[in-house]
């Protein structure tokens, strides 16, 4: 008799399959608490859904929930069908495009002649909800390519029969739901009626197939969670989200900005927004030199030559501007400080006695970015890698990735991050040098990671073209991860530019390359730096540290001469001497986010002391001005991020 294990939330029962499908089988398995949870299965690795007919003797069956990553996968792309099938019921014309699960949610494409507004959306819910209630299944049917291509060729989808002639094999599988049908392989939940709570989100345009060239589509966001409670959830965090958009704030705070005129992707750091740079790069500087790195610079514009010998232009040249002419030779603005550094190591010969050399830069560069993917801060096409160079004897490796863990560690939780992810990144379809130097490679990087006791996660062809690499994620304020340092590990270049070093033996050795950055893009991270503290900057960085706020005009002069102190102390202090009154300029300093306010009236310049009030905590009473000076200076000392 044939049997079937069935694993179902770490609970395993044998039962017997006679030939049923996954459902009926799980439902004669008779599991507590009840398999009703069920949306998929997986059979030798492959997901299927639970209307999958058993094959085979003492087949193992794991159970697919939403509590897993592939459930909520599944969940969220049948969810995509659902409302795909919605707008096709409501607005008969539009054209298919395609309807993946995303990060917590998922989007579909359509071609629509008129522009979705959010009334559509409205419509587009109360339609899913019918089509939720009507319980119908998701059938999966096997076709020959000819027969999908003729189905859809009836129904006039362009875009499904461009996907379909795309497609290697003969068989393709199709998914209905009563009339509505799509190109998919699945696997999806049972019937629509599983789907609990969901909701659109928002619309935006997408490029079909994400070229520029081709047509402009419009893509529908939405979210599905099992559980409506979750879902509200999420909505709410999703409102925290927009709320430290660092778009927004930084308009309001007058940060930085983006101007159409010169650029898309091209970062004008305001005055405020250009304090909390030095800042950060002051800091960057001193860490880095006790840490025994030589900071350097190096030009905008470099021979072609160059990155002909680096291998760039070979590998990288989709993401590098044109060349342009200087005196008959080919120039380009530089993609990255790579080569500059190896060409300051190469003016002189190094003993190994001197190694390993450090050389670090907050160098800017450019890089094409499409414009559909430009974003804020985070996607720019120019901007500033904190990169630094490490040349170093192949003895040395080891050693030299484990203070870079404990550097970068150290270094960002000075800005407030606590949680990290590591990633070891593998070898990409595109490399350059031999396979075996790769494995070498990737085994040196994962000694390093278990040598500093970090636990890490295979990101499998993730790697440069030149090489392995660790990447840390920080995770901010809401849970998000945003990937920061990287440790590159480089064979390529040190052969390439016939790098050397003098050993012990007096013969010349092949130096080691590591590329490392701790930041990653400047814009970037002072992008997440505005999302993770919603603006709110702790006072080391605020670009306003302290207000000063006179109650009447009369203390005005006391106002201006505590302002001039705190300016010989190295605060940064703005003074509000407006004829208003001081709720108003209480609120207007909370709006700009500044830490302190100092407030002077008669009873204060009487007994010669101030009033203070710290952002979001409201009146802190009297301080002797010496008093309050120490006490912030304490504060910006210790980098306090509370």
């Amino acid at each position: 008799m044939n049997e079937i294990e069935i694993i179902f939330l770490n609970q395993k029962k044998r039962v017997s399959s006679k030939g049923n499908t996954i459902q009926e089988i799980l439902s004669e398995a008779k599991f507590s608490p009840s398999a009703k949870d069920a949306l998929a299965g997986r059979i030798d690795g492959n997901l299927v859904d639970l209307s999958y007919c058993s094959q085979g003797n003492a087949q193992r069956v794991e159970i697919i929930t939403f509590d897993s990553p592939e459930g909520k996968e599944i969940y969220r792309h049948s969810t995509s069908h659902i409302m795909a099938q919605a707008v096709q019921e409501l607005f008969p014309e539009v054209k298919l495009g395609i309807g993946p699960a995303i990060e917590e949610g998922f989007y579909y494409d359509f071609e629509k002649r008129e522009s979705f507004v959010p009334d559509d959306l409205s419509k587009i819910e109360e339609r899913m909800k019918e089509i939720i209630k009507r319980n119908l299944p998701f059938v999966r049917k096997e076709v020959t390519k000819e027969e999908a291509r003729k189905l859809f060729q009836k129904k006039g989808q362009k875009f499904k029969l461009e996907l379909v002639s795309e497609l290697e094999g003969d068989k393709v599988t199709l998914y209905y739901q009563d009339d509505f049908v799509d190109l998919c392989r699945g696997p999806h939940i049972p019937s629509t009626g599983y789907l609990k709570a969901f909701k659109l989100l928002s619309v935006a345009g997408a490029y079909w197939r994400g070229d520029e060239n081709r047509p402009m589509l419009q893509r529908i966001y939405g979210t599905a969670y099992e559980k409506q409670e979750d879902l509200e959830a999420h909505l709410r965090r999703l409102e925290e989200v927009k709320k430290r958009d660092h778009r927004k704030l930084g308009k309001e705070l007058d940060l930085y900005s983006i101007h159409e005129e010169i650029g898309g992707g091209l970062v004008h750091w305001h005055p405020k927004g250009t304090i909390i740079r030095m800042v950060i790069e002051d800091f960057w500087k001193e860490r880095h030199l006790e840490n025994g790195y030589e900071i350097v610079y190096t030009p905008h514009i470099a021979s072609e030559e160059v990155y002909r010998v680096s291998g760039h232009l070979e590998n990288y040249a989709d993401l590098m501007y044109s060349s342009m002419d200087i005196d008959g030779r080919p120039y380009r603005v530089k993609p990255m400080n790579c080569p500059g550094h190896i060409m300051i190591y190469k003016t002189r010969q190094h003993s190994y006695k001197e190694m390993p050399v450090r050389m670090a830069e907050m160098g800017t560069v450019y890089r094409y970015e499409k414009s559909g993917v430009l974003q804020g801060l985070m996607r720019v096409r120019g901007f500033t890698i904190d990169d630094a160079h490490i040349f170093c004897r192949p003895d040395q490796l080891e050693e030299e990735i484990i203070k870079t863990f404990h550097f970068t560690l150290d270094f960002l939780r000075s800005f407030g991050f606590s949680e990290f992810d590591i990633y070891l990144a593998t070898r990409p379809e595109k490399f350059v040098g031999e396979p075996n130097n790769w494995n070498r490679a990737i085994e040196v990087l994962k000694l390093a990671l278990m040598k500093a006791n970090q636990e890490y996660q295979i990101d499998e062809g993730g790697g440069a073209f030149y090489g392995p690499k660790i990447d840390l994620h920080i995770k901010d304020a809401l849970g998000r991860p945003w990937q920061c340092m990287t440790i590159q590990f480089d064979f390529n270049l040190p052969e390439r530019f016939d790098l050397t070093y003098i050993a012990e033996d007096g013969k010349p050795y092949r130096p080691y390359m590591v590329h490392r950055a701790l930041l990653g893009s400047l814009e970037r991270f002072f992008g997440v730096l505005i999302e993770h503290y919603a603006g709110a900057f702790p006072l080391w960085l605020a670009p306003v540290q302290v207000v000063i706020m006179n109650l009447t005009e009369k203390q005005t002069e006391y106002a201006q001469k505590i302002g001039q102190h705190f300016k010989e102390k190295k605060i940064r202090v703005e003074a509000d001497l407006r004829h208003e009154k001081l709720q108003a300029k209480i609120r207007d300093a909370e709006l700009q986010k500044v830490p302190y306010m100092v407030i002077v009236g008669a009873k204060e310049e009487k007994a010669e002391n101030i009033s203070v009030r710290q952002r979001g905590k409201g009146d802190l009473g009297n301080f002797a001005l010496k008093e309050f000076l120490e006490r912030i200076r304490d504060e910006i000392e210790k980098k306090s991020v509370t």
